[in-house]
């Protein structure tokens, strides 16, 4: 029963009966309270277990060879393809290439082919100039490859790199001179196609950590070549051809190679028997 009363309407009577006081009642109840309790961290824990599941399956899309490439193959885009995988395998693999474009136009390692079907590795790829025969590739008519061996220290321990523009100089001694000491610039501006270790690999990065360099290759003219063999062939004790490393300037305004027309080469040849 309701009265008015100051101008309002009041219940009259017990208000636990109704809505209102069931309501009371219920949450007053201890065992109510305990039973909502449970099936809210239980609804929590599912709710928590299902987004780790959806987290942990979400898949990825990565690359796969789609034919088998031979090793020292270029990798074209026609034999890549794209599939989806577990976010948990590609979190484990850390060295999963997980972006065609980092595989596209580079080459299969030289060590063995890529199967068909294959997820593609870091290690299964590798850029032009890791190739062991990169410096190979664009020899013009008309040149010939020369090595020069080299120690840790004439590299600038490490620094020397491919594409590289230096100077080649030489250290002799004159025994007609009573052993002056000749130093002259024997090569002006030449580029550097490879640096490489003592088993013919490729040094790319600087550093001693990434491997300690044993030799340099050049493209040199055919006529040029025949001086620095004969210069490097009669041995330190007599002839020692020396890098001269120089900085990105000079590699920026490299002009064309040089070798020494004068004296220097004059004595060089001389000290050689041409059959």
């Amino acid at each position: 029963m309701w009265l008015k009363k100051g101008g309002y309407f009041m219940a009259k009577g017990n208000q636990t009966h109704g809505p209102i006081g069931f309501i009371k009642r219920f949450i007053g109840n201890k065992n109510t309270v305990t039973i909502l309790g449970v099936l809210a961290c239980i609804a929590t824990l599912i709710i928590g277990y299902h987004y780790r599941v959806k987290i942990s399956i979400n898949p990825k899309t990565v690359p796969f060879a789609k034919v088998s490439i031979p090793a020292r193959t270029v990798i074209e885009a026609n034999m890549v393809g794209n599939i989806k995988i577990s976010s948990t395998y590609t979190q484990a693999a850390d060295n999963l290439i997980m972006d065609s474009g980092k595989v596209v136009n580079k080459y299969a390692t030289y060590k063995s082919n890529i199967p068909k079907n294959s997820l593609f590795y870091k290690e299964m790829v590798l850029e032009q100039d890791e190739m062991p025969d990169a410096a190979f590739a664009h020899i013009g008519d008309g040149y010939t490859i020369f090595s020069l061996d080299i120690s840790l220290k004439e590299s600038f321990y490490n620094s020397a790199r491919a594409g590289n523009y230096i100077d080649l100089y030489v250290l002799a001694r004159d025994k007609d001179e009573n052993n002056k000491i000749i130093y002259a610039r024997l090569v002006k501006s030449i580029r550097i196609l490879a640096v490489k270790d003592n088993k013919g690999r490729n040094i790319v990065k600087n550093g001693v950590d990434n491997g300690k360099p044993s030799e340099l290759l050049f493209a040199v003219k055919d006529a040029d070549y025949d001086v620095l063999m004969k210069a490097s062939l009669l041995g330190d004790s007599q002839v020692n051809i020396e890098p001269v490393l120089r900085n990105d300037a000079y590699t920026a305004a490299a002009g064309e190679t040089e070798v020494n027309e004068g004296e220097l080469r004059r004595y060089i040849l001389d000290n050689c028997m041409d059959l």
